[in-house]
């Protein structure tokens, strides 16, 4: 029959023999043996427990994404001065830009000007034919021709009624004058005896009609110098009418040889002979020869930032020159919008058109924040989340932030985040839908 064993410790023994006895004899381990048995059999336990901690640390929780370290870059938040600025590649335009369009339609005559020309002032660029223009002038040159006959005939029967009234005055005015004279002989006669009552009276009623006819001569006179002035005002402005009509005609004339409005360099000018040509077809541009301005196109995200006065440095061969932004253009084509900027001083020499200029308009004032640098971890979150480390370095915690202005190298945060904070900042594209990454 078996013996029981005590404990997992006892190893079963023989009975020692009796002394003389034929039987053999048990033999004990040393203790040493045993004890490095027991450590072995613990030391073995113990390690399946460390083990098994490892693998519970290094399988992800939920939401978590392990990331190997040279997967990243991390950078520290910072106070450092914000330098509020916008870089943006601009091309050099004309100052000042006059289209030319054809006034009057017709067939093109003859091309005098080319592509290219540095032009003064009136100088001819095109020559255009229109016969049935040129019908339409000479029969409307001769109706404006036969009103303004017309109206000097009436000025001249205006002249003429003028004269015959000053002429009834005068007459007039001489019979009352004689009659005084014939009534003051016959009242001296009639003083002396020499004059009947009756025959003196018919003096003096010759007289007071000589008068009276004076006055209503020159009541009439008045009143008709009053309608005659209204007349030759009404006259006057008939004249200039017809006047200004005849110039319009002749000028639609004139519009078939076409001229440069301001002096320039012309461009986009391309026309041929026999070409036909529509009122209001633009035919080519003038452009301001040693006058320029940079035209810039900006994303649409800073509309609200850049405004008419912002002052701006463009970089010209080794210069950096001052210039201000001039004009802002709201319209929004293909999520950009446009700036003109004017140069603060002389241009530099050697400018041409359509040449490409590095600008750096200044938004703001320089002054402390808490900065991040400017990168592709924006993309993800548009500047409202970032990862941050956690203390130990082992991983990072997606956290809600606030940014605010931002330039090629800096992005200024407003909220969430203090200084010493230590932010993953390459790309979140890979693990945009996670909250926590292990980082190994």
């Amino acid at each position: 029959m078996d013996r029981p064993i005590s404990s997992p410790d006892a190893i079963p023994q023989a009975t020692p023999p009796a002394k003389g006895g034929g039987m053999d004899r048990a033999v004990r381990r040393p203790r040493h043996q045993v004890m490095a048995r027991r450590a072995v059999r613990w030391g073995a336990g113990a390690a399946a427990v460390v083990a098994g901690v490892m693998v519970w640390r290094m399988v992800p929780a939920a939401g978590t994404l392990s990331v190997r370290a040279d997967q990243v870059t991390i950078e520290t938040v910072r106070s450092a001065p914000f330098l509020d600025y916008l870089p943006v590649r601009a091309s050099v335009s004309p100052l000042h830009v006059t289209y030319v369009g054809a006034v009057q339609g017709g067939d093109v005559l003859e091309v005098v000007a080319r592509d290219g020309a540095l032009l003064a002032r009136g100088d001819v660029l095109v020559r255009l034919a229109n016969p049935q223009l040129q019908l339409d002038v000479t029969s409307r040159e001769a109706q404006i021709a036969s009103q303004l006959g017309a109206v000097s005939a009436q000025r001249l029967a205006l002249q003429q009624t003028r004269t015959s009234e000053e002429s009834q005055l005068g007459e007039a005015r001489y019979n009352l004058l004689k009659a005084r004279r014939q009534l003051e002989i016959h009242e001296q006669l009639h003083g002396q005896g020499f004059e009947s009552d009756a025959n003196l009276q018919s003096y003096r009623d010759e007289a007071e009609y000589d008068s009276s006819r004076l006055a209503r001569l020159e009541a009439a006179r008045t009143q008709d110098l009053a309608v005659a002035g209204r007349q030759s005002d009404e006259i006057d402005r008939e004249v200039l009418r017809l006047r200004s009509n005849l110039a319009v005609v002749e000028d639609s004339l004139n519009a078939l040889v076409l001229r440069a409005p301001v002096a320039g360099r012309l461009t986009n000018f391309d026309l041929q002979p026999g070409q036909s040509l529509k009122a209001g077809d633009r035919i080519g541009q003038i452009d301001s020869e040693g006058q320029y301005r940079l035209d810039a196109d900006i994303d649409e995200f800073y509309l609200g930032r850049v405004s008419v006065g912002q002052r701006a440095e463009a970089e010209i061969g080794d210069a950096r020159v001052a210039m201000t932004v001039a004009r802002v253009h709201p319209q929004v084509t293909n999520g950009q919008f446009r700036a003109e900027l004017t140069f603060d001083a002389a241009m530099p020499a050697g400018l041409r058109r359509g040449e490409s200029v590095d600008v750096r308009i200044t938004l703001g004032e320089t002054h402390p924040a808490l900065v991040l640098p400017n990168g592709a971890w924006l993309e993800a979150g548009g500047g409202t989340a970032a990862f941050v480390m956690t203390p130990d370095g082992h991983g990072a915690d997606r956290t809600a932030i606030a940014s605010g202005r931002r330039n090629p190298e800096q992005v200024e945060i407003t909220q969430g985040l203090r200084a010493g904070d230590r932010v993953i900042v390459s790309s979140y594209n890979s693990f945009k839908n996670f909250n926590h990454l292990s980082i190994h």
